[in-house]
């Protein structure tokens, strides 16, 4: 697989975790990880160290947490969805928020999909396997995306 995810996570267990289950459930697709919503904004605009789109891919897919340092999630969302570039880049929320107004605020600025994260492997597990299967085997994505 060679699209890329980018996961956007300021907790290093969470976004440890979410690795290996990625990786247990077989993409082999690389995986880069920003830990603050500034970090982000410098990787997708390809700023600084993130110049290197053959270290630092665009992505294909982008799981991101929405309570993040320096630049909350929805702005990462916001800036992310006025960039025509990006407009096919799918979008998962994955937050440990279930309330009704984060989960609204993301699909505002048209996040893809709102996930709550498990705290449990097996749930965990199950949520990998449907976002692999789901978003790199059944949706057809546009030519723009790669």
């Amino acid at each position: 697989m060679t699209r890329a995810i980018l996961l956007v996570d300021d907790d290093e267990n969470d976004f440890l975790i979410m690795t290996m289950a990625l990786r247990k459930v077989g993409l082999t697709c690389t995986i880069c990880v920003t830990g603050d919503g500034r970090e982000a904004l410098d990787y997708l605009s390809g700023a600084g160290d993130f110049a290197d789109r053959r270290a630092y891919p665009l992505p294909y897919l982008i799981l991101m947490d929405l309570k993040l340092p320096r630049v909350m999630g929805l702005e990462v969302l916001k800036w992310l969805r006025e960039k025509p570039e990006f407009d096919s880049t799918i979008v998962l929320v994955l937050s440990s928020s279930p309330m009704p107004d984060d989960i609204q605020g993301a699909y505002h600025l048209h996040a893809n999909g709102y996930l709550v994260k498990p705290y449990n492997l097996e749930k965990l597990q199950l949520m990998t396997q449907a976002i692999k299967e789901f978003w790199y085997f059944q949706n057809q994505p546009s030519a723009a995306s790669g």
